[in-house]
């Protein structure tokens, strides 16, 4: 009797073993080709570029350690071999960026570097090389960084210094004493390289894994649900819940992997917490999350957990509200994956934007503008980390039932302003409501639709918090809108969903006419 070893990858055994079979094969092969069609395959003249930008970093890097290790009068035998150097994470190390995308990059420092020389002298030192230029620091954000164009290509820069004398360039990351008493900022953006590695070492079948992961990517920018800080899902969180998948279906080819996600996750009983290994914890003394220990943990409403230490929900600003929206695109990205198996419809429509304009009947736009385009882009990362808050306060209010942002930034029409300037759209579902011209006599259930102490309060603290990064002419205004004003604003977006509308609604009528026609005939 032959045996058979059964591989277990993550959590749990795979829900299915089984092999592709010729349909799987061909489905993936017409997947490739709408990924290839939408652009979002990396070209070898791009991967150059970036391969370039890279090693000009990482010399720049290495130059400016060792300005810094000079002034601390080091040694010159420490001098030569002190180190330091440029770890990329996120969709570049992982292989599944597109042109355009920004590349994660983390600076790796001795101990004899600190947080103030990255954001001073190597801030300055930037700021003065030729091919660089928007460099803006976020030195107070959860996890602080340095914000670049390098060559048109964007570059988020973290900062981790260790506590070694030395880092060499073949250093193992994966080693979880390197973090022994390191500040907790510096833990976390190490573990950008961490958590992307450990995600592809967990994977079963790496090329799979990162043909799924496009789709999906392309998929969630497409139906506005991927971002971190407006509360939907980034990066990691999308890499992790189709790593999960992978491991599910460890033999499966990227187009049953993109319908099992769909149908995985669809039916997934929130909060219960995705994990791609067994959580664990040594003796350092970070927080790891544990929601039978810490209380705050308890009310994550969609928890995603890194799978190194110390293990972190990458979700935490997902809210309820947040959660609904993406729970409904995981459902109706289902119903076109059985169109698409049947063969009734094709991968392009599943990459369709979702309707957004036109589905909702009451909106708010986010208006920020500054002096210059460079002073805009700092302001409108700001003002960006903070629009969730907005979201959450006007839901506490008895009027507003859903406050759906848009992720997509759009330029204000010229009439609008004069100086450099970002908008973003917040779709409102609304109890009933009634306008001033309506009669006081109606219905007492009906009530008026006034934002305005929640939409003050949000400018107010956006203004208060933007210390550091406020400069004169920079402001902020949230203007109302109902549907039929969009037309002044984002007239093209509109009639793309009109006409992605109608072809959807032609479709069905053809669809449920020729079922008629096929009823009458079994009639007769």
């Amino acid at each position: 009797m032959i045996l058979f070893k059964m591989v277990m990858f993550g959590m749990t055994s795979a829900i299915s073993n089984a092999l592709p079979n010729e349909i799987d094969i061909q489905l993936t092969k017409t997947l490739e080709e709408a990924l290839d069609n939408e652009k979002v395959i990396t070209t070898e003249e791009d991967l150059k570029q970036r391969l370039e930008v890279l090693a000009f970093l990482n010399t720049l890097v290495k130059e400016w350690i060792k300005e810094i290790s000079i002034v601390h009068n080091l040694p010159e035998n420490i001098l030569e071999n002190v180190g330091g150097l440029v770890c990329t994470f996120g969709s570049f190390r992982m292989g599944v960026y597109h042109k355009g995308a920004d590349i994660d990059t983390v600076v790796i420092v001795p101990r004899h570097i600190h947080r103030s020389d990255f954001f001073t002298s190597f801030y300055l030192k930037l700021k003065m090389q030729t091919f660089v230029s928007n460099v803006r620091a976020v030195e107070e954000a959860f996890v602080p960084v340095i914000k670049m164009l390098v060559k048109g290509i964007e570059i988020d820069m973290l900062f981790a210094r260790l506590a070694f004398r030395e880092v060499p360039e073949n250093i193992d990351l994966q080693r979880d004493e390197l973090l022994r008493n390191l500040d907790p900022k510096c833990v976390r953006s190490l573990n950008g390289c961490r958590v992307t590695d450990s995600i592809l070492r967990l994977v079963p079948n790496k090329e799979a894994f990162k043909k799924t992961l496009i789709a999906i990517k392309l998929w969630a920018k497409r139906h506005r649900i991927y971002s971190n800080s407006l509360g939907y899902l980034g990066g990691v969180s999308w890499a992790m819940l189709v790593a999960r998948i992978c491991q599910l279906y460890p033999n499966a080819v990227a187009a049953t992997l993109v319908h099992k996600f769909f149908l995985i996750f669809s039916r997934w009983k929130w909060p219960q917490p995705v994990l791609l290994q067994s959580n664990y914890s040594i003796n350092l003394g970070y927080p790891v999350w544990d929601p039978r220990i810490n209380i705050a943990d308890r009310e994550h409403v969609m928890p995603i957990i890194t799978p190194v230490y110390p293990n972190q929900n990458s979700t935490f600003n997902v809210t309820h509200s947040t959660l609904s929206i993406i729970k409904e695109e995981f459902k109706f990205g289902l119903d076109i994956m059985g169109e698409i198996l049947t063969g009734e419809s094709t991968w392009s429509k599943l990459f369709q934007p979702s309707k957004f304009f036109t589905k909702y009947k009451y909106f708010l736009s986010i208006v920020v503008y500054a002096k210059t385009e460079e002073e805009l882009v700092e302001w409108r990362g700001f003002v960006e980390s903070k629009l969730r808050h907005l979201s959450i306060s006007l839901e506490l209010s008895k009027v507003v039932t859903r406050s759906h942002i848009n992720p997509d930034t759009f330029t204000p029409p010229s009439f609008s302003h004069k100086t450099p300037a970002s908008m973003w759209f917040v779709g409102l579902d609304v109890s009933k409501v009634k306008t001033h011209q309506e009669d006081d006599s109606t219905d007492g259930s009906v009530v008026q639709l006034d934002l305005t102490s929640h939409i003050r309060a949000f400018c107010m603290q956006v203004k208060k918090k933007s210390q550091s990064t406020f400069r004169p002419g920079m402001d902020i205004e949230v203007n109302h809108l109902k549907r039929k004003e969009l037309k002044n604003y984002v007239p093209e977006e509109i009639k793309k969903e009109k006409q992605i509308s109608e072809t959807v609604g032609s479709k069905l009528l053809a669809r449920l006419s020729a079922e008629r026609m096929e009823a009458l005939k079994n009639e007769y």
